[in-house]
C-alpha cells in the first residue's frame, strides 16, 4: 500500500499551534464583528512557508494535516462564541465555567467530526453538484505552492500581523484610535444614522469573503440602519434621547428581530433545499457497516467502532453535564436525545449546503435558532421554566452550533484532501485532535476579553445577544416583538422568491443568510466588510489569481485578523491585571480624525499591496 509523509509529529506540532491561535483570534473576532474567517488558507500558507522556505523539504500532506486541524479549532470558536456567552448574559451563568464551557466544545465538534464521516463519500465524492469552494481554494494553494512563494506568503502573514497588532494596540491599549466614528440627526420624527468601525481586521473579512457575501451584508445593513430606523420614527419615552442613543435603541430592541425572522426562514430553507442530498449522504451509514474487503489509501475513513466510541463518549459527557446543569434525570435524558438528533440533522445540512455556497454562505445561525426554538418549544410544552429550561435549551443550541460550524469546514478540508490525495482516516484525527487541544483555550479567553471589554457592550457578540434575548422572551422573564420577527420572516420569504425566480444561474445570488447577518449585525461593522469587498472588487477588475496562495490580499488581511485579535486579547489581560494603565489622555475630535486617516491608510496599504499578486 502507498505510504506518504502526512501525519507527522511536525505536522501534528505546527498544527496544534496555528490551532490555538486560530481558535483565541475567532473568538475574539466572532464577539467582536459577528463574523469569523476560515484558518484554512492562512494556516497552509504558514505551513509551507515552514517546511519548504525553512525545513527545505515536501510538504503537500502535512501541510494539509496542518491547515485540517487550524480549521477544526477556528470553526469550533465559532459554534462556542455564538451561544454560551448567551448563559452569562441572561444570568443563568455568572461567569464562563471552566469545564462546562469545555465539555461543551469538546462534544460539539466531535459529534461534527463522527456525524460527517458517513455522509464524507456520498457528499464530497459523488455528488457532483457540490463544489466546496473554500476546499477547492486551499488545494490549489497545497498543489502550486512552491518555496519561494510559500516563504513569500509567510511574510506577507507576518507584515500582516504586525500591522493588525500595532493598530490594535494604538487603539485599545493606548486609546488613541476610538473604535467606532458615527453621526446621527433626527429630522421630522425620524433618525438617520451612520458610522463604521475603525478596524483592519473587519477591512480584511470584506476583502477574504469577496465583494458579493459583502454586499449582501452591506445590503442587510442598510434595510437595518437606513431603512428600518427611520421608518420606526420616535416611539414614546425615547423623545429626549439623543440621535445616536435613540438610533441604537431602536435596533437593539427592534430591527435587529428583523434578522432573526429571516434566519429562521434561511434555516428552515436550507433544510428543504438540501433533503435529496441529505438522504444520499445517510445511506453511506449503511455503507460503512457492510463488509468493504480492502479499502485504498484514499478512501479510508475511521472505523465503524471508532466513530461509535466517540459518539457515546459524547453522549456520556453530555449526559452528565447536562444533569449538572439541570439536577432533573427526566430532563437531563430527554435534552440529550433533543440534541443527539438536532446535532446529526444539522451536520448533514451544514455539510451538504458548505458544498453548494460556501462556509461564508453557511446558514448556521439560522440551523442553531431553529434548534432553539424547536428545544424550547418542547420544553414549554412539557412545562419546563426559570434557569433549568434556559440552560437546557441553550445547552442543545450550544452544542449543535459547535457541530455545524464545524461539520461545514471539516467538509471543505476532506474535499481539500481528496483533491490532493489525502488519507481521510488521518484528517480526521487531526480534526478530532484539532477539535480538543484548541477547546481547553475557549473559556480562559472568554474570561479575559468578558472582564476586560464587556461581552454584550465592549465586544458586540450580535448572536449571543439575539439568542440571550429570545430565550428569556420564550420563557416569559422578558418580551420579545413577535410583529419584527413575523416581517423578517416575510422578507425572508421574499428574498428567497427574488433569488429562485429571477436571479437563479446568475453571477449574483441574494443568499439569505449573509442578508440576514448584515440585519441583525450593528451597520458600523458592514460598512468596513463592505470596503473590503470594494478593495478585492477593485483589484480584480485589474488582473485574475486563480490561487489564492497568490494572492497577497488574502494572506495579508489574514494577518490583520490575526494580529489584532491576538493583540485584543494580549490587551485584555493586560486590562485584566493593571487597568488602564496603558491609556493616554486625547482630545476626542482628534481622536476620530487619527483613526479614520490611519484607517484609510491601511485599506490603501491593503490595496497596493494586494494588486502586486
Amino acid at each position: 500500500m502507498e505510504k506518504i509523509k502526512e501525519f507527522t509529529p511536525v505536522s501534528l506540532l505546527l498544527g496544534i499551534v496555528i490551532g490555538i491561535i486560530m481558535t483565541a483570534a475567532n473568538v475574539y473576532l466572532g464577539l467582536y464583528a459577528g463574523m469569523t474567517v476560515s484558518a484554512s488558507i492562512p494556516a497552509a500558507v504558514i505551513a509551507m512557508g515552514v517546511y519548504k522556505g525553512i525545513l527545505n523539504t515536501d510538504s503537500v500532506h502535512q501541510s494539509n494535516i496542518v491547515q485540517t486541524m487550524a480549521s477544526a479549532g477556528e470553526s469550533l470558536a465559532a459554534g462556542i462564541i455564538f451561544t454560551l456567552p448567551a448563559l452569562v448574559l441572561v444570568g443563568a451563568w455568572k461567569d464562563f465555567q471552566f469545564w462546562p464551557t469545555t465539555i461543551i466544545a469538546i462534544a460539539g465538534g466531535l459529534l461534527g467530526i463522527v456525524f460527517m464521516i458517513p455522509l464524507r463519500k456520498a457528499l464530497i465524492q459523488n455528488e457532483e453538484e457540490l463544489t466546496y469552494p473554500e476546499g477547492v481554494a486551499c488545494a490549489a494553494v497545497l498543489n502550486s505552492g512552491d518555496a519561494k512563494s510559500g516563504k513569500e506568503g509567510f511574510i506577507t502573514i507576518i507584515k500582516g500581523l504586525l500591522i493588525g497588532s500595532i493598530f490594535k494596540f494604538i487603539g485599545s491599549g493606548l486609546k488613541l484610535f476610538t473604535g467606532e466614528v458615527a453621526i446621527a440627526k433626527k429630522f421630522g420624527g425620524s433618525t438617520a444614522f451612520f458610522g463604521f468601525d475603525v478596524s483592519p481586521a473587519l477591512l480584511a473579512v470584506g476583502y477574504i469573503v469577496n465583494i458579493h457575501v459583502a454586499s449582501l451584508v452591506m445590503i442587510g445593513g442598510a434595510i437595518g440602519f437606513f431603512v428600518a430606523i427611520p421608518m420606526l420614527g420616535t416611539p414614546l419615552g425615547t423623545e429626549d434621547a439623543s440621535a445616536i442613543d435613540l438610533a441604537w435603541t431602536l435596533w437593539s430592541t427592534q430591527v435587529r428581530y428583523l434578522g432573526v425572522g429571516a434566519m429562521i426562514v434561511g434555516g428552515v430553507w436550507s433544510i428543504i433545499s438540501v433533503r435529496s442530498g441529505i438522504v444520499a449522504g445517510l445511506a453511506g451509514l449503511k455503507e460503512m457497516g457492510g463488509s468493504r474487503g480492502e479499502v485504498k489509501r484514499v478512501e479510508q475513513d475511521l472505523p465503524l467502532m471508532g466513530i461509535s466510541i466517540v459518539m457515546l463518549t459524547c453522549f456520556a459527557l453530555m449526559l452528565g453535564l447536562y444533569f449538572q446543569m439541570i439536577n432533573d434525570w427526566g430532563i437531563t435524558v430527554f435534552t440529550t436525545i433533543l440534541m443527539i438528533v438536532c446535532a446529526f440533522l444539522f451536520v448533514a445540512v451544514s455539510s451538504y449546503i458548505v458544498g453548494l455556497v460556501g462556509s461564508s454562505n453557511n446558514p448556521v445561525s439560522g440551523m442553531t435558532i431553529s434548534a432553539l426554538l424547536v428545544s424550547a418549544a418542547l420544553f414549554l410544552a412539557l412545562g419546563y421554566k426559570g434557569d433549568s429550561a434556559i440552560l437546557a435549551t441553550l445547552g442543545v443550541a450550544a452544542v449543535v452550533c459547535c457541530a455545524a460550524c464545524t461539520a461545514g469546514d471539516c467538509s471543505q478540508d476532506l474535499k481539500t484532501g481528496y483533491l490532493i490525495g489525502a488519507t481521510p482516516k488521518y484528517q480526521q484525527l487531526a480534526q478530532i485532535i484539532g477539535v480538543i487541544i484548541p477547546a481547553f483555550v475557549i473559556a480562559p479567553v472568554l474570561t479575559l476579553l468578558h472582564e476586560a471589554y464587556v461581552i454584550g457592550e465592549g465586544l458586540k457578540a450580535p448572536q449571543a445577544v439575539l439568542f440571550a434575548s429570545i430565550t428569556k422572551g420564550l420563557f416569559g422573564e422578558g418580551e420579545l416583538p413577535v410583529n419584527m420577527v413575523l416581517y423578517g420572516a416575510m422578507l425572508g420569504v421574499a428574498v428567497i422568491l427574488i433569488d429562485s425566480l429571477f436571479l437563479r444561474g446568475k453571477s449574483f445570488r441574494l443568499h439569505l443568510m449573509p442578508l440576514a447577518v448584515g440585519i441583525y449585525l450593528p451597520v458600523t461593522l458592514a460598512v468596513p466588510i463592505f470596503l473590503g469587498g470594494i478593495i478585492r472588487w477593485v483589484v480584480e477588475k485589474s488582473r485574475v489569481v486563480e490561487d489564492e496562495s497568490k494572492d497577497k490580499g488574502v494572506l495579508l488581511g489574514s494577518g490583520f485578523i490575526a494580529g489584532e485579535a491576538i493583540m485584543g486579547v494580549v490587551i485584555a489581560i493586560v486590562i485584566y491585571t493593571a487597568g488602564d494603565a496603558l491609556v493616554m489622555k486625547i482630545n476626542p475630535m482628534l481622536q476620530e480624525v487619527l483613526s479614520v486617516a490611519a484607517f484609510l491608510a491601511i485599506a490603501s496599504y491593503l490595496y497596493r499591496i494586494a494588486k502586486k499578486s
